[in-house]
């Protein structure tokens, strides 16, 4: 008799169907659960270095998994449009619906909060009116949808060249366009915290007390802000481009090949070009586009080759049920949390309470940190496992 482990592997795997891409999925789910692994720790004081983002320039492994999933966007995208066979009219409904609701999930979760240890909080003044309005859900709806209408009336080429041409135009506005403070003081070209063309865009459209960096001088910024979502749609028509590729006809062992070779080609001339033009993923630079892509690029390889050529699967089965539910896994996983950072107990709320109280004690600064993230994963898993099994996917 099989294991349990094994017997609920191969259940999971046995709901899939046949036409599916068992590496993209399984992609998908890593990268989803890398980014509430690093989302969830047990106090944002002790976290390890590959956990965290860069300060500014350079990147950690963390810096890796938001543009992780716009290429997979772009692959899924890709996959869908020569799946579902529509017109484009009916393409361009149904995408600019799905935008919409993924900009209205991520407002929501701006605005899940309420300060249950304050009794003078005032959640319309201090949420409603200052809700920040750009976000990870945000970007990832105007991404997709912009990427659709390239995708309807582009061929390939036109396509690459759109790639190409958005990084050349965001490139441009960051050393080519100057711009003021308040005092007059005259910019350009600059790549600084608070200071380039992309964080005065930010403050002037969209008002300091509506972003992530609010405080930021001379001007408040958004990671996810508006000049920086154009290299964003160059990282989504990057896996649009490799969807394309992989459904070219070819033995499916030289296409791992070439992607490892590309992937680190990608990787080292974006390493090179970080002494000119840094890898910086607030503002998403195009050396930073390339870095990811080149990475996203050996990933997909790996899970090809590990779930395609040699047949590993079963290792592969946490991740299906993750990257199956992916939105609704982010959005449960940011309620939840949420929720934990604002029930009070004693003096404090309850995500710091169980880490103060459990997880420190037991593990350390450090180790407890990450032992709460990953029980927080592991709670996540039952409900999304759930779900899986009752065959509730959530598609938005």
């Amino acid at each position: 008799m099989k294991p349990w482990w094994q017997r609920h592997a191969d259940g999971i795997l046995q709901q899939l169907p046949a036409d599916r891409l068992l590496a993209l999925d399984v992609f998908r789910g890593l990268t989803i659960t890398a980014m509430i692994l690093v989302n969830n720790p047990g106090s944002w004081a002790y976290i390890y270095g590959p956990l965290r983002h860069a300060d500014w320039h350079g990147w950690t492994v963390t810096d890796l998994i938001f543009p992780f999933f716009i290429f997979i966007v772009g692959i899924s995208m890709q996959l869908s449009l020569c799946k579902h066979q529509r017109s484009p009219g009916a393409q361009l409904q149904a995408g600019a619906l799905r935008s919409l609701k993924l900009i209205g999930l991520g407002l929501l979760l701006a605005l899940s909060y309420y300060n249950l240890r304050d009794a003078n909080f005032d959640w319309v003044a201090q949420r409603l009116l200052a809700l920040r309005y750009p976000g990870v859900l945000q970007r990832i709806g105007l991404v997709y949808f912009c990427c659709l209408l390239l995708l309807l009336w582009l061929p390939w080429r036109g396509r690459l060249l759109a790639a190409l041409a958005l990084c050349g135009l965001y490139l441009l506005g960051m050393y080519g366009i100057s711009y003021q403070d308040d005092a007059g003081n005259s910019y350009r070209g600059l790549l600084e915290h608070g200071n380039s063309f992309a964080a005065w865009l930010d403050h002037q459209l969209l008002g300091p007390n509506h972003l992530y960096y609010r405080s930021a001088t001379p001007f408040a910024f958004d990671p996810e802000g508006i000049w920086s979502t154009l290299p964003a749609i160059s990282s989504c028509l990057a896996g649009v481009l490799t969807a394309q590729w992989l459904q070219q006809p070819g033995a499916l062992s030289g296409k791992i090949k070439a992607m490892l070779l590309a992937g680190l080609a990608a990787v080292l001339l974006a390493e090179l070009w970080h002494g000119w033009l840094p890898i910086n993923k607030p503002l998403w630079t195009p050396s930073y586009v390339l870095l990811s892509t080149g990475y996203a690029w050996l990933v997909l390889a790996a899970c090809l080759w590990l779930c395609d050529v040699k047949g590993y699967r079963r290792w592969t089965a946490p991740f299906v049920v993750f990257g199956a539910n992916a939105i609704l896994f982010f959005v449960s996983a940011g309620l939840a949390a949420r929720l934990l950072s604002m029930i009070p107990v004693g003096d404090t709320v309850l995500q710091v309470w169980l880490y103060r109280h459990w997880f420190q004690p037991l593990f350390g600064n450090y180790n407890g940190s990450l032992a709460f993230a990953l029980c927080f994963l592991a709670l996540a898993y039952l409900a999304m496992y759930g779900c899986y099994r009752k065959g509730w996917i959530w598609k938005v």
